[in-house]
């Protein structure tokens, strides 16, 4: 019993293994939060986009970015859109995604400098994609601004065109296949004799067994 047990515990092991996804790494950064310079209102139907490149086909699985807050709001969700353009073209994701915040700070014009997580799942090839935030929502309804870095992205705010790009990261892996080959065996009837033998031996390895386990 305690072999079969231990035989299930590691099947068991295995198939756990090979379903953890690889933990995500940074697919795209456009550098570090500035927190001192500007940032741009992401509700109240404004909408800012900025560039990213994957260098390789990939599994985008969440994004990291920074807001400035008033003091006590929170960030609880905002629409993202990837796009092949700025605020349009072709979609390959848009969604309402839940974020959640940390790391707050206070900056020198008293708004709370915050970092945002949020997850989602999306496969794209290797290219450059417009990240679009829109339609933020927060605990107190005030105004959401998306902290601006000037990294080396691309951007444009829908209501004044292009300005100087924001502090964000996309994560994720790049994208793999798994081959699974499954053997079939076909069972046959045995003779009586090679019954008796098959169960002779199960009954000395049982004894074998015994002698270790005890």
């Amino acid at each position: 019993m305690k072999m079969r047990i231990a035989s299930l515990s590691l099947l068991a092991l295995c198939l756990t293994l090979a379903a953890v996804p690889a933990m995500a790494d940074t697919l795209y950064s456009n550098g570090p939060t500035n927190g001192t310079t500007d940032g741009w209102t992401i509700n109240f139907g404004f909408v800012v986009s900025d560039t990213f490149t994957l260098g390789a086909a990939s599994t985008v699985t969440g994004l990291t970015f920074a807001t400035w807050m008033e003091p006590g709001d929170t960030l609880l969700s905002a629409q993202v859109a990837i796009t092949s353009s700025e605020f349009g073209g072709t979609q390959f994701f848009n969604s309402v995604v839940n974020f959640t915040q940390s790391g707050c700070s206070t900056n020198q014009y008293g708004f709370s400098l915050c970092n945002e997580s949020g997850a989602f799942n999306v496969a794209l090839n290797a290219g450059t994609y417009w990240l679009n935030l829109e339609n933020a929502v927060s605990s107190l309804g005030d105004p959401v601004y998306w902290d601006e870095n000037s990294g080396p992205s691309s951007a444009s705010e829908n209501s004044v065109g292009t300005i100087p790009s924001e502090s964000f990261t996309v994560v994720g892996g790049t994208s793999t296949t798994t081959t699974t080959t499954t053997t079939t065996t076909t069972a046959t009837t045995p003779e009586p004799s090679s019954i008796m033998l098959f169960g002779s031996g199960i009954l000395g390895l049982a004894g074998v067994l015994r002698r270790k386990l005890f």
